[in-house]
């Protein structure tokens, strides 16, 4: 019985085709189409909440989703032209990731971001991530 259930544990912990949060590759998340200009979108990469935001000027950013005040993940408030994070209503800048209002205590990082054939793609944070 201990075998039967050993052997199916260790054969996922030892597996090298299984998903790892340090993939360095970059992820596909969708086409320019899919993140209109005014708007922002929460994805996953690498099982981590990424928000990509289409600035006015038209140029997708995209930073890590996890508030950097108690971990919360955010979202793109278009009225107000900010990301939100509805824990005491911190406030980030979508061009830059800085707080701009609440608690915050630090922006929120940048996540490399390539544009190729009209397809967006997400890279690797290119800050600490809360809560790693």
């Amino acid at each position: 019985m201990v075998v039967g259930i050993l052997v199916p544990v260790l054969g996922y912990l030892l597996s090298r085709t299984r998903p790892s949060a340090n993939n360095l590759d970059p992820t596909l998340v969708g086409s320019v189409t899919d993140f209109p200009v005014g708007t922002g979108k929460v994805v996953a990469v690498n099982d981590k909440p990424v928000i990509l935001v289409n600035t006015k000027a038209g140029d997708i950013k995209a930073f890590s989703a996890i508030c950097t005040h108690l971990g919360y993940i955010v979202d793109y408030k278009k009225e107000k032209g900010v990301i939100h994070s509805p824990c005491h209503d911190g406030l980030f800048n979508p061009v830059t990731g800085a707080v701009v209002g609440g608690p915050p205590p630090r922006p929120l990082p940048a996540y490399e971001l390539w544009i190729k054939d009209a397809k967006v793609y997400v890279g690797r944070p290119l800050g600490k991530i809360y809560g790693t």
